[in-house]
């Protein structure tokens, strides 16, 4: 038996809960991905995913996003719920903030609500991408507790096994990233890259070329990283957050609450295999 939680948004009923399970040096965290908490929880047996193969891409998916164009078409602030435990923010599209410069991503204290202190700051696309070269300019938060982030995911709640495919910025060593993927929810994949600058201090590019038998990872158009092992198969979207964490000081130290923070994104791309190989 599975347990899985329901969840009425607005006019959109989420049967199943995104369970994100990440393993940090041997801890296992539940964490909800992306979703709204729920309030109700029943036990019913498995449904039958059917997932959107990686696969299905077209050369006419490709784009490319300037963010000091404003807010893109086919993208989205989340706004409205908290993930629940790590992450220790509310999600408000108020959060995610355009400029002639860039996008900016930011936690802050929350006022509005009661369930988590702060407030955080995700953008995603509104569909899912699949196999291709996928990449990011962005300037990370450096502080303790917190989590800057470019990453691919689906999950349950499309009716997908959970996928996904990480660059993730600590605040507490903003000279490294980790870089991680998850297959059918299966991770413990994690690889710290030492990037020889300091990811707080300036625009970098970040980046991976997903392909049905290897991810290799990218920072300033070098390779750094190739996993073949296992890799997800799933179409996922496009995603960006920033976060403070909540159980994890082992993994990202304790947050000591400054705010406001904010990460910076300047533009964002997608090649699909098409164009990519």
């Amino acid at each position: 038996m599975a347990k899985i939680f329901l969840h009425n948004l607005g006019k959109e009923t989420i049967s199943m809960m995104e369970f994100r399970k990440k393993t940090y040096g041997g801890l296992l965290v539940m964490a909800l991905a992306a979703v709204p908490v729920s309030f109700m929880s029943v036990s019913v047996s498995p449904a039958v995913v059917f997932a959107e193969s990686a696969s299905h891409v077209q050369a006419a998916d490709a784009f490319q996003l300037d963010f000091k164009k404003g807010m893109p078409q086919g993208f989205e602030a989340s706004d409205g719920w908290t993930n629940g435990d790590p992450f220790n923010v509310f999600w408000h599209k108020d959060n995610v903030t355009f400029s002639r410069h860039n996008m900016q991503l930011t936690i802050a204290v929350d006022t509005t609500q009661t369930k988590v202190p702060y407030s955080g700051g995700e953008f995603r696309s509104k569909k899912t991408y699949g196999y291709g070269r996928y990449e990011v300019s962005m300037k990370a938060i450096k502080n303790d507790g917190c989590v800057s982030s470019f990453f691919t995911y689906t999950g349950p709640s499309e009716n997908n096994p959970w996928d996904e495919i990480d660059v993730e910025v600590l605040g507490k060593d903003t000279t490294k990233v980790q870089l991680n993927y998850y297959t059918n929810g299966v991770g413990n994949h994690e690889y710290m890259y030492d990037l020889g600058f300091d990811a707080s201090e300036g625009y970098h590019t970040y980046g991976f070329d997903w392909q049905k038998d290897y991810i290799t990872w990218y920072v300033d158009g070098k390779a750094v990283y190739t996993a073949t092992s296992n890799i997800p198969s799933t179409a996922g979207k496009i995603m960006m957050n920033v976060w403070p964490g909540i159980g994890v000081n082992d993994w990202l130290k304790p947050f000591d609450g400054k705010t406001p923070l904010t990460a910076s994104y300047e533009w964002v791309t997608y090649q699909s295999t098409a164009k990519a190989n």
